[in-house]
């Protein structure tokens, strides 16, 4: 009979750091970080039933690149990881479900795959299991997942602060068309972090002083601090912007995270997807994508 219980649903968007600022770093080795985080309207898929036992199954495009990082097994997967730490906290060791996770986005790639993916297996497994978890403990458990994980969990615009546990929703970002681009290649976040650091770079001043600025103005007086360093070490990263910027309707381009997925923001769908075919037609080896930010 358990076989026949219908399978649930979420999708897993990708992440992108509208702006990512580095303001300090804590004695632990962290560094602490404002950004704006915003949220596109395709991502990863997860599916999942009630079951007897705990189970993954990993397909779609980026399966296999996935495979390729996470040597050690399936088993390591942070799906996985969140599925157990959720039934650890609820104290019911036994719950179980079949989970199918379909890869389509890059991976290790700056948009937060992996941590939109466990987000998404917190929402829905809460959700099959029924679970009356208090949105306090959700976050607790998604903060010990990683630290983009918790903003991941809303998946709506906010402004993310600390090491990513401080998440204040953010207002006023609108439905806005974007376009993320891959070259294909990874760019190891604690690299990137190396880079910033080794180049002496002097830590941001907090951006509190300019959010009654409009979408349009704060994204104007900010950046992302990591680009440098990940330009450094993945040239492609530039050329990426540089044929991003260039695009007509492209209002703004940048790199998303530690990189090496770089965004565009337009003016309408139709030019950022007219956009995404010319460049993956130039570019058969970059993976394009169109859509749209979710608004507030």
């Amino acid at each position: 009979m358990n076989d026949q219980r219908p399978w649930a649903e979420q999708i897993a968007p990708a992440k992108v750091n509208l702006f990512l600022h580095i303001v300090g770093q804590r004695p632990d080795g962290y560094h602490e970080i404002e950004s704006l985080f915003a949220f596109t309207d395709f991502g990863d898929r997860l599916r999942a039933r009630w079951a007897s036992h705990l189970n993954l199954t990993i397909d779609g495009p980026f399966a296999a690149r996935l495979a390729e990082l996470t040597p050690e097994g399936q088993e390591h997967n942070i799906v996985l990881k969140a599925a157990h730490r959720l039934r650890e906290a609820a104290g019911q060791s036994e719950l179980g479900a079949e989970i199918t996770l379909t890869k389509n986005l890059p991976v290790a790639a700056g948009i937060g795959g992996g941590s939109s993916d466990a987000a998404a297996a917190l929402r829905l497994l809460s959700d099959i299991w029924r679970l009356d978890c208090p949105a306090s403990d959700l976050a607790e458990i998604a903060l010990g997942l990683g630290a983009d994980v918790p903003a991941c969990l809303h998946s709506r615009p906010c402004l993310v602060s600390g090491i990513g546990e401080r998440i204040v929703p953010y207002s006023g970002l609108p439905h806005t068309p974007c376009l993320l681009v891959n070259p294909g290649h990874s760019v190891p976040t604690p690299q990137v972090f190396s880079g910033f650091r080794e180049s002496r770079q002097d830590f941001s001043d907090p951006i509190a002083p300019k959010l009654g600025a409009t979408p349009r103005q704060l994204l104007q007086q900010t950046r992302n601090d990591l680009e440098p360093a990940a330009k450094e070490i993945l040239p492609v990263i530039a050329d990426v912007l540089q044929e991003l910027a260039g695009i007509e309707g492209c209002l703004l381009s940048r790199m998303s995270g530690s990189g090496a997925t770089c965004f565009g923001l337009f003016e309408s769908v139709d030019q950022a997807q007219t956009a995404s075919t010319a460049l993956a037609r130039r570019h058969p080896d970059w993976w394009c994508q169109a859509g749209r930010l979710s608004s507030s």
